[in-house]
């Protein structure tokens, strides 16, 4: 299919041209935080039930003749000519607009809603980006495919995490489990069994550029003692490709909760992040751990899906400002 000319624009956005919606799911890592950064692999898996909506309407009778940018969860709305060159936001619709030979964007209004928090671990940068990408480039009569997608969402990757791994846009834009190993070829891998987990945020916003230069800090200051803990990670993530897999479920618990033990030695956990663990772990969940970079944002709770509604609530009587079940469907279903 051939990039679309500007003269097709000018018959494709008509008055009554209804609005094109694209939406991304979130993403949360399973497991190997931290030490995917020193080579070691991790695993990630979609959330669906937090999500990126992306709307786009076309405006050609707009008075202002310029595109406004409405984005309600980061106070945003403002014409995209006000939005600094290096805005996320406005790196990804120029991306799109030169991928698809387009010196302009045709006046619309632009609309971004996310239920996914912000510096949480969920992978909000990531599937604003997508959504913004697919719904633009649907708009202008071309739909990217996911590997047109995932290479423009990694290059805005770029400017929320400097060196990002590729792990958020790659779950996020695919919507499938990844066994990520740097420098390795990405590995989508299915849950053996449908997978339950409960998503708490501890309200506490979290930098994992800030989280990742004290582990940093702490290698550079024991390397040896940090080289060990890398190492006992990486190990317990390829145990829980395979149990993840199999849909050995109580194996993963708890491989999950040693890798939580790990990373509180670590340095990245917290007071909240301990107490929501062992909260989750007495009232009966399989596996629970601090997901992301650590010092707040979230943790996770593998559990039975008939006890996901119990333990969502005890976590909120534990400290939690709020829970998010998620479902990763088996293959099949």
């Amino acid at each position: 299919m051939g990039y679309r000319n500007h003269d097709y624009l000018l018959h494709f956005l008509e008055p009554d041209m209804p609005a094109i919606s694209c939406s991304a799911p979130g993403k949360v890592i399973l497991c190997g935080e931290h030490a995917v950064v020193y080579q070691k692999p991790a695993i990630a898996v979609p959330v669906f039930e937090g999500s990126t909506k992306c709307s786009i309407v076309a405006k050609p009778n707009s008075p202002h003749d310029e595109t406004i940018i409405i984005a309600p969860n980061i106070a945003l709305k403002c014409f995209l000519s006000c939005l600094v060159e290096k805005h996320p936001i406005r790196v990804a619709i120029n991306l799109v607009l030169e991928k698809i030979n387009l010196d302009h964007l045709p006046v619309c209004e632009i609309r971004i809603n996310s239920s996914l928090p912000t510096a949480a671990g969920l992978g909000s940068s990531a599937s604003t980006s997508v959504a913004i990408i697919r719904a633009l480039s649907t708009l202008l009569g071309y739909s990217f495919s996911d590997d047109e997608v995932n290479q423009l969402a990694f290059e805005i990757e770029k400017i929320h995490h400097g060196t990002p791994s590729g792990i958020d846009n790659t779950v996020i834009t695919y919507a499938k489990t990844l066994f990520f190993n740097k420098g390795q070829p990405f590995e989508f891998i299915v849950p053996g069994k449908p997978l339950t987990l409960v998503i708490a945020d501890t309200g506490i916003k979290s930098s994992t550029s800030k989280a990742v230069a004290e582990v940093r800090q702490g290698y550079l200051a024991d390397q040896s003692k940090y080289i060990t803990l890398f190492n006992q990670i990486g190990d317990l993530v390829l145990s829980a490709k395979e149990s993840f897999i199999k849909g050995d479920f109580q194996l993963l618990g708890k491989t999950l909760t040693e890798n939580h033990l790990l990373l509180r030695e670590i340095g990245v956990s917290c007071d909240i992040l301990d107490s929501l663990v062992d909260s989750a772990l007495s009232h009966g969940a399989l596996g629970a751990k601090l997901s992301g970079g650590g010092q707040g944002g979230n943790m996770i709770a593998l559990v039975d899906s008939d006890r996901a509604e119990s333990i969502a609530s005890a976590l909120i009587s534990s400290g939690a400002l709020k829970t998010l079940i998620t479902h990763v469907p088996a293959k099949g279903i």
